[in-house]
C-alpha cells in the first residue's frame, strides 16, 4: 500500500466521525471514477434520447431517466462493494466464480460497443465543431461540394480524435503505476480533474440554454415538477420504445465493465467503500440528472405542441437551428448548446478508448500500461470513418449491438447479484442479515426492469 493511499484511508477514518454533509467536500476531492462513468454516460445517445423524450412527450415524462439512473447505481453500489472488498480484476471474478462463457460475452460486448457507438459520437463532434465554427466566424463549407465538405467532416473528426487519444494514452501510462511513484502518478488525478470540469461546463452550457427558453416564456415550470412525479405512460409503441431505451441505457454495458478497474486503478481499499458510493452520487447520478433534466426541459418548452415537424429521433444538429427558430438567440441555440453536445461526446469517446484498453488486457492478460494495452485503447480509431457511412450502415449496426449489448447488461447484472451472496468470493464482507436481504431485493427489481425494457424494445424495433 502506498502512502497516498495509507494518508487517504486515515483522512477517511477521520472524516467517518462528521455528519455526512460534512464530509461532501472531502469527498468531493477524493472522488473520480464515478464522474468518468457520468462522462461515459452523458454521451450522444443521453442528448437524443433527452431531446426526443422532450420534443414528444413535453414535461410528463421527465421521471424516467432519474428513474433509470437510481435502477443503474444501484448495481454499481454492489460492483463496487465487490471490486473494493476483493482488490481482483472484475473479469477474473466472473470467470472463476459465476460463469467463464458470461465473463468472455461480457468483455467483447463491453469492447465492440466502444468501438461501434464510436461511429455516432465521431460524426456528432464534427457536426457540433462545425455548428460552432459557422456561428463564431460565418465560415462554412460549400454544402453543394459533397467531397470537400466530407474532407472537412472528417479533418474535424480527427482533431477530435486526436485529443481523446492524447488524454487515453497519458491515463493509459499510470495505470501500470502499481507502486505509485513515479512522476506519471498525476495522470490519473489530473484526468479525473479534466472530466469534473467537463460535467460542470456542460451543466453551464444546457442550464444556460433553459434560462434564456424561460426568460422567453418557453418554460412551464409548473409542468416542470409535475413531470417528475411518476403519474401516466405512453400510450403508443414509439414513444413506450422511447421511454424503454432510456431506462435500458442509463448505464450501458462498456460502463459496467470499466468501472471496477477505475476503482482498482485508483488503488482504493474497503475503507474506500462509502467514498465510492458518494463518488457514484456526485460523478454519476447528479451530471446525469441534471443534464439530461435540461435537455428535455429546453427541448419540451422549444419543440413540444408546436407546429415543427419531428419525424422520430431528434438529431442534436437539427435542434439547434430549430431552437433559434422557436426564439432563442442564435448564440444560445446553436454555439452555447453546440458547445454542450462536444463536450458530452467527447468525454464518452474518451471512456470508450479506457474501456477497450481494459477489455483488451483483461482477456487476453497483457499489464495494464504496456504498450499493447495502450494500442488497445485506439481500437475505436476506425470509428472516425462515421463521418462517411454512420447515415448509410447506422440502421444496419444499431439494432443488433443495442440488442445483443442490451441482453448482456442483464446477464451482467445477474452475475454481480450472484457474486454479491458468494461468501467463497466476499468472505466476510459478504452482507448479512436485513441489509442483505434489502439489496438482493433492489438488485432483483433492476434486473427485471432492464430485461423488460431491452426485450419490448428490441421487440418494438423488430416488429
Amino acid at each position: 500500500m502506498t502512502a497516498s493511499t495509507q494518508a487517504e484511508i486515515t483522512t477517511l477514518n477521520n472524516l467517518a466521525k462528521r455528519p455526512w454533509y460534512a464530509r461532501i467536500p472531502t469527498y468531493l476531492s477524493l472522488s473520480g471514477p464515478g464522474w468518468l462513468q457520468g462522462a461515459m454516460t452523458l454521451g450522444g445517445g443521453s442528448a437524443v434520447t433527452s431531446l426526443t423524450i422532450g420534443a414528444l412527450f413535453g414535461y410528463e415524462f421527465l421521471w424516467v431517466q432519474p428513474v433509470s439512473m437510481i435502477i443503474g447505481c444501484i448495481m454499481l453500489f454492489a460492483l463496487s462493494h465487490q471490486t473494493l472488498h476483493s482488490q481482483k480484476s472484475p473479469f477474473e471474478s466472473m470467470k472463476k466464480h459465476v460463469n467463464a462463457p458470461l465473463a468472455w460475452g461480457w468483455a467483447i460486448a463491453a469492447f465492440l460497443s466502444s468501438i461501434i457507438w464510436g461511429f455516432a459520437h465521431y460524426p456528432l463532434s464534427a457536426g457540433m465543431l462545425e455548428e460552432i465554427v459557422v456561428v463564431s466566424t460565418g465560415w462554412s463549407v460549400d454544402s453543394d461540394n459533397v467531397f470537400a465538405r466530407d474532407m472537412y467532416l472528417l479533418a474535424l473528426a480527427l482533431l477530435v480524435w486526436a485529443g481523446c487519444a492524447y488524454t487515453a494514452w497519458k491515463y493509459g501510462e499510470q495505470t501500470g503505476d502499481t507502486e505509485g511513484t513515479s512522476g506519471k502518478a498525476n495522470a490519473v488525478k489530473i484526468f479525473e480533474t479534466g472530466i469534473k470540469l467537463l460535467s460542470a461546463l456542460i451543466i453551464v452550457a444546457f442550464a444556460w440554454v433553459v434560462i434564456s427558453a424561460s426568460l422567453n416564456g418557453k418554460v412551464d415550470w409548473s409542468a416542470v415538477m409535475a413531470g417528475y412525479i411518476p403519474s401516466s405512460l405512453p400510450q403508443d409503441a414509439q414513444g413506450v420504445t422511447v421511454l424503454m431505451a432510456a431506462l435500458g441505457s442509463a448505464v450501458g454495458i462498456n460502463m459496467t465493465f470499466i468501472y471496477g478497474y477505475t476503482l482498482l486503478h485508483k488503488k482504493w481499499t474497503p475503507a474506500h467503500v462509502e467514498l465510492s458510493r458518494y463518488d457514484i452520487g456526485m460523478g454519476l447520478v447528479v451530471p446525469y440528472i441534471v443534464v439530461t433534466s435540461l435537455i428535455s426541459i429546453a427541448a419540451a418548452g422549444a419543440f413540444f405542441d408546436s407546429d415543427m415537424d419531428i419525424q422520430g429521433k431528434l438529431s442534436p444538429m437539427q435542434a439547434g437551428k430549430m431552437f433559434m427558430s422557436a426564439g432563442l438567440d442564435e448564440v444560445t441555440s446553436r454555439l452555447i448548446f453546440a458547445f454542450g453536445i462536444l463536450g458530452m461526446a467527447v468525454g464518452s469517446l474518451v471512456m470508450h478508448m479506457l474501456c477497450c484498453g481494459s477489455a483488451a488486457a483483461a482477456m487476453f492478460k497483457w499489464p495494464e500500461g504496456s504498450l499493447k494495452y495502450k494500442l488497445a485503447l485506439l481500437s475505436p480509431t476506425p470509428a472516425v470513418l462515421g463521418v462517411f457511412v454512420w447515415s448509410s450502415m447506422g440502421a444496419y449496426v444499431v439494432l443488433p449491438t443495442s440488442a445483443i449489448c442490451g441482453f448482456l447488461l442483464p446477464i451482467a447484472y445477474i452475475g454481480w447479484a450472484i457474486l454479491h451472496n458468494k461468501r467463497s468470493y466476499l468472505g466476510d464482507a459478504m452482507p448479512t442479515g436485513t441489509s442483505r436481504w434489502l439489496f438482493n431485493a433492489a438488485m432483483v427489481l433492476c434486473i427485471v426492469t432492464v430485461l423488460a425494457s431491452v426485450t419490448y424494445s428490441t421487440w418494438i424495433k423488430m416488429a
